[in-house]
């Protein structure tokens, strides 16, 4: 987990929407619902950048049977929900709950929220309380998930919070900054500053709103929700061709 916080926020929610439908499909089995009875992260593993089950031998499809509300107390070390008793004998929910709660202590809390677009904050927030509080089931949290990825890949997110640029950036096609990096966090390289952005009025506000920012150069990768990665740099005074790489830099003045 520790580990998993050290990546990008994008890396982050892509495996938390990853197991948003992974509980959508064990809620509408053919089988019925399903619950994991070990929710451990270590019975997870990331195959692609998305969460994928192990082995299902802790999986349960049968409902709890019940006489009343009282039978049905689901119970995590930190707190217990009761849940309601149908007409049929049958704790409602109790296998789609358990899974939701335990997303929730195991990986939402952790890895939603922190580091996120500040503009999407308040969405991922009702998503993170919401689950915590067992107010929403599986279908509520995965289409809430589902509206934050549209948000993002499309750009919407940026509406409320790009300001206008406050420098002039000079386009130097065909061309890189090997070196002149500074690192920051959360980065997809370790000894430098890479992120991804939206278009090019995100990466000129990301320089800008970074002290030691006087240069940025767009690659040709992209991660999976199509955003570009960007390597921004403290200078450019030492530039090399690259045919696959353009460089922005702050004019001066």
């Amino acid at each position: 987990m520790i580990q998993l916080l050290q990546t990008s926020w994008e890396d982050r929610f892509r495996i938390c929407l990853s197991l948003g439908r992974l509980l959508h499909h064990l809620a509408h089995s053919p089988l019925g619902s399903v619950t994991l009875l070990d929710f451990r992260p270590r019975q997870f593993v990331l195959v692609d950048g998305e969460l994928k089950v192990t082995d299902l031998d802790d999986a349960r499809v049968e409902e709890t049977p019940c006489t009343s509300s009282t039978d049905c107390i689901l119970e995590f070390p930190a707190r217990n929900f009761t849940l309601p008793c149908s007409a049929q004998g049958w704790c409602e929910g109790m296998n789609e709950k358990r899974n939701l709660y335990n997303a929730y202590r195991f990986f939402f809390t952790y890895l939603l929220p922190h580091s996120a677009p500040p503009s999407l904050r308040p969405l991922l927030d009702s998503i993170v309380n919401a689950t915590g509080e067992l107010t929403w089931g599986v279908d509520e949290t995965l289409a809430q998930l589902e509206k934050v990825l549209h948000l993002y890949r499309s750009g919407q997110y940026l509406q409320n919070s790009t300001a206008g640029s406050r420098a002039d950036y000079q386009r130097l096609p065909d061309s890189t900054v090997p070196q002149e990096d500074y690192r920051c966090w959360p980065s997809y390289h370790h000894g430098g500053c890479l992120l991804s952005v939206f278009n090019l009025a995100e990466a000129v506000d990301v320089c800008e709103s970074h002290a030691q920012c006087r240069a940025f150069v767009v690659t040709n990768q992209t991660t999976w929700t199509g955003r570009q990665l960007v390597f921004f740099k403290t200078g450019w005074s030492h530039m090399v061709p690259d045919p696959n790489k353009t460089t922005y830099v702050r004019a001066s003045g």
